[in-house]
Order: structure tokens, then sequence, then C-alpha cells
């Protein structure tokens, strides 16, 4: 019997398993693919935290040490912080999923293809970790990003405006310096992998766009001037540059966006 995309979604959100987890987002996605989900609305209970082991610990973003690649534990630290916010993105990817109903079949199919492409991400970190000797856990981590979908739980307008389109477009921003800095220390399969994650994570961030476009087109409001309002009014404090423009563009910002944003970080600095 074809199991429910919202409560697959849900089940895979709650998980605690590392490995259960990912191995749950990428059956999802192949799940959604083959029609063996149905889409039939459920009453599901509001989730108030994602699954996730007992390791990291989790502390604020301010405690964690500055992670050096001139050390073997600081070079495997770094490794571990993207890892987390891979982690935590299938988490996102999922909670998009399972708590917005009544969305277009679309919108289900791209965020489903997010959590799986997310658990790639970790698989291929923590498997780096491992040669390393290190593992997922071994270094603490914030709850930044979690903490961020509980702010946007009840409106979707708002999570696609942040999630992917502030969170997630900072990494397109921050990937390639990390790139480089792998590079210059000789650790060019890290590099590759995190390759692999930028030019996957601008399709993410499109996601994150096009459905933001279909909902302000839904409430007749201008994408653009809503994009800014809320970054204005509720998040300015967060916008940091330089922006990567062209990944950007090819998430779905505009020149006119990324203008505005550039003044943000202007305004921030006198």
């Amino acid at each position: 019997m074809p199991e429910n995309l919202y409560q697959a979604a849900q089940a895979c959100l709650l998980n605690t398993r590392v490995t259960e987890k990912v191995d749950s987002a990428k059956t999802l996605w192949a799940d959604y693919q083959s029609g063996d989900l149905t889409m039939e609305p459920l009453a599901l209970p509001a989730v108030k935290e994602a699954g996730r082991p007992d390791l990291p610990v989790l502390v604020p973003p301010g405690k964690l040490a500055r992670r050096k690649l001139t050390t073997a534990k600081g070079h495997a630290a770094l490794i571990h912080a993207v890892a987390h916010i891979e982690f935590n993105a299938i988490n996102l990817a999922c909670d998009a999923a399972s708590r917005f109903q009544g969305m277009p079949d679309a919108y289900y199919g791209d965020w489903l293809k997010v959590a799986a492409e997310e658990a790639h991400h970790f698989t291929l970190l923590q498997a780096r970790l491992a040669q390393l000797g290190y593992t997922y856990g071994d270094f603490p981590a914030h709850n930044g990003l979690w903490e961020m979908a509980q702010r946007t739980a009840d409106n979707l307008l708002y999570r696609m405006a942040v999630a992917p389109r502030m969170m997630e477009a900072r990494g397109l921003d921050v990937t390639p310096g990390m790139i480089d800095r792998f590079r210059q220390v000789g650790d060019s399969q890290t590099a590759e992998i995190l390759q692999i994650i930028l030019s996957d994570e601008i399709g993410h961030v499109e996601v994150g766009s096009r459905w933001f476009r279909y909902l302000c087109e839904q409430q007749g409001l201008d994408a653009e001037k809503q994009y800014l309002q809320i970054i204005r009014t509720e998040f300015r404090h967060m916008v940091r540059c330089p922006l990567h423009k062209a990944a950007r563009l090819a998430a779905g910002f505009t020149e006119y966006e990324l203008a505005q944003l550039e003044a943000l970080c202007d305004d921030a600095a006198i």
C-alpha cells in the first residue's frame, strides 16, 4: 500500500539515527519518482524539535572554536561543520515537505529531491571524516538552521524567503572560499566534495526562489519587494557580503535584489 508523503517525510524528520535518516531521505525521493507516495491531506502532530543523535553537543554559535586548517583537528572540524549543515538541511527539506500541505505536487517533489541530495552530501562528508579518523558528532555544533525553521514554522512564504534564500544562499557565497582553502592545504578530496555541494546548492536555493515567487503571485505580492521587506525588517543583521553574484543569479535572485542586499551590507559597515 502506498505510503503517505507527509507522514513519511515527518518520520524522516523525526528519526534520530543518522544512517536511518540519510537512507530514509534517499528512499523518499525514489518512492516519489516511482509514484509510491500518496498526498492525501493528513493531520500530523506539530514538530518542535527535529530528530538528531545525542552527539554533536549543541552550543551557541559564539561558543564554537575557530577552525584552523593548519592543524589536523581544525581541518576535520571544518569538514564536520559542513557535514552538520548538510544533516540539518535534510531536516529542513523534510519539514518543508511534511509541514506545509496543500501545495502543488511539484513542490513536494522538489523538496524530497533536495532532502535526498543533502543526504548524499552528508554521506560524502561523513566518509571523508572517517578517512581522517573522525565521525559526525566528534565536534560541537550549533542549531541555527533548525532555530530558523522554528521561526518560520507557521508561514511558508517566510520559510522560502529565509531558509533557502537567506541561510542556504549564504553557503553559495562562502563555499568557493572554502574550496580554495582546502586546495591550498592539498586536500583536493574535500575540495571536490564541496564543489559537488556548491553545484547542487544552487539548485536548492533556486527551488526556494521559485516557490517564493509562486506564493507571492498567489497572494498578489511583488516578489522582489516582499523578499527585501522580510530581510530588512527581521533579518538585516544576518546579511553578509561579498555575495557570489553568479551563483545567486543562477539560483533565482535578481540583479535588483543583489544590489539591495549589498546596500544593506554597506549600511552595516557605516
